[in-house]
């Protein structure tokens, strides 16, 4: 008969160290009390013995219930073609996950549901914390949760009330480098199709988008918010190149929006070209306008001509949201706003192939 091996535990792990249980559990569940170089002891003594959290002992002992909460008011739909928020997410699954954390995704249609469902969480005490992204004007979400007591990070932002605290994207002269490379390019006729007027950062690019073409004297240019509509931003796209002074340079807020343009243009430009005969040098693709994406993924290089993005680190970005919202909840002290993770700028075809006409 073989022996099943005994778990190891906490008071293991104590008497290996000559320490008392409680530094130990401290020390494991990154609580202060106990100095830095003991959690590091203690750590390194846990995983030399094989120890393994035992995660509904320690919900029931920290009277915690190890779940962040997650509940964006975006469609269901957009997580079919967003890929984003996808990576986004499985990036603070893993963090929260290697401190015994799950994450319970409750999508929502409206700003008013995602605010109930965090009324409904603080009541049932169903999460420990929140996440909270899309920051919006005038938005009430922080200053609702900092009320119910509920500790939460900030994807984005920051939150100009600084009720809670926030990690965003370094993304302050992105916008600039897009509208340096179409510029050397030639281009100075360019319209930007935004996302959704709403939300604070699709304003900020906004800002910088009217800032760098007013001190470059570009023009004419146009602004125009698709509200993440695809067949709303193919509207704009066949409206703008029916203009006679159209646009030779498009932005896209995301890679949906390029690609479903991107069709349209090809057809537009495809049918110009063989009613007017022109040679090969003028013919698709070389007739495109330049096209660029504030999102890059598999569909940017897939597509042709692949689209020049502006590429994130998702996954890595979800790891340090989480990373900052497991740190609020060992009681550690929390900066208020932090920026990491500046974009780059990817150039592809849709960029090199095009010309300013």
């Amino acid at each position: 008969m073989v022996r099943k091996q005994a778990r190891v535990s906490l008071k293991d792990i104590a008497d290996e160290l000559g320490i008392s249980q409680t530094a130990v559990s401290f020390a494991i569940n990154d609580k202060p009390g106990v100095s830095d170089e003991t959690k590091r002891n203690v750590k390194a003594m846990a995983r030399k013995l094989g120890w393994t959290p035992t995660y509904a002992a320690q919900a029931l002992s920290s009277s915690r219930t190890m779940t962040v909460g997650f509940a964006p008011s975006r469609s269901v739909d957009d997580y079919q073609t967003e890929s984003f928020m996808l990576h986004f997410m499985a990036g603070a699954q893993m963090a929260l996950s290697r401190k015994g954390y799950g994450l319970l995704f409750s999508p929502c249609d409206s700003t008013e549901e995602e605010m109930q469902v965090y009324r409904d969480w603080a009541k049932s005490k169903r999460v420990d914390a929140v996440i909270l992204v899309d920051l919006r004007s005038e938005d009430p979400r922080p200053r609702l949760l900092k009320e119910l007591g509920m500790p939460a990070v900030l994807a984005g932002g920051p939150d100009p009330d600084d009720a809670i605290p926030s990690l965003s994207i370094d993304d302050s002269r992105t916008m600039e480098s897009v509208l340096v490379h179409l510029s050397l390019l030639g281009h100075r006729r360019i319209a930007y199709l935004a996302g959704d007027s709403n939300l604070d950062y699709c304003m900020e690019r906004t800002k910088a988008f009217e800032s760098f073409t007013a001190s470059r004297g570009l023009g004419p240019l146009w602004v125009e918010f698709t509200d993440f509509d695809v067949n709303k931003a193919v509207s704009i796209t066949q409206r703008l190149l029916a203009e006679e002074e159209h646009p030779t340079a498009f932005i896209f807020e995301s890679e949906t929006l390029a690609a479903a343009s991107i069709r349209v243009i090809t057809e537009i430009k495809v049918r110009q070209s063989e009613r007017a005969g022109d040679d090969d040098s003028q013919r698709y693709p070389y007739n495109m306008p330049a096209t660029v994406s504030f999102e890059d993924s598999f569909i940017c290089e897939s597509l042709y001509p692949s689209v020049t993005a502006v590429h994130r680190d998702a996954g890595e970005y979800g790891t340090l949201v989480a990373k900052l919202l497991l740190k609020r909840l060992s009681g550690r002290a929390v900066a208020g706003n932090r920026k990491v993770l500046t974009p780059q700028l990817v150039v592809r075809e849709s960029t090199r192939l095009a010309s300013a006409r």
